[in-house]
């Protein structure tokens, strides 16, 4: 089995997911309101920048909408929370700001599957950018490019560049 967590992956996953899990609707990877929920091999989690890095199959799951690396980031936006027992101000991570994948990159819906070498997930924008050697497909219509952008809101995407 190469499934391998420590109980600090553990705890990074399972922070990230009620985290992920209290998002407003604007962070989505399709267009389903579910939880995002992404697992991998290893995770790790710093507080201090509010990152938690995935390592190892990861993979980012949505609704029907997944996302696969062999690397995932996840950056929260920072937060300025009152700790309510001693009344002091402390940083604490809040929404998700965006998701980067790195290293064999897949992006899958239901009617599209697109392929790269890195990819991000803005939850701003609601969109998921694939660069490098971009090949996307749907249903018997395959395009290839250096980048693809494709809103998961409007599920309207376009490729650009390739030689």
């Amino acid at each position: 089995m190469r499934l391998k967590r420590s109980m600090k992956s553990l705890f990074a996953m399972g922070t990230l997911a009620l985290a992920l899990a209290a998002q407003p609707a604007a962070a989505q990877l399709g267009s389903s309101k579910a939880p995002i929920d992404i697992t991998a091999d290893e995770g790790e989690t710093h507080n201090a920048d509010c990152t938690t890095i995935w390592r190892g199959s990861a993979e980012a799951l949505q609704g029907t909408s997944r996302l696969r690396a062999d690397v995932m980031t996840a950056q929260m936006e920072r937060t300025n929370d009152k700790v309510k027992t001693s009344g002091t101000t402390g940083g604490g991570c809040g929404d998700l700001v965006s998701l980067e994948a790195r290293g064999s990159v897949y992006f899958v819906t239901p009617t599209r599957r697109v392929h790269g070498d890195r990819g991000v997930y803005d939850a701003a924008s609601t969109t998921v950018t694939i660069t490098g050697d971009v090949t996307a497909v749907e249903g018997q219509n395959v395009m290839r490019g250096a980048k693809m952008v494709y809103n998961t809101q409007t599920g309207e995407g376009h490729v650009e560049g390739g030689a």
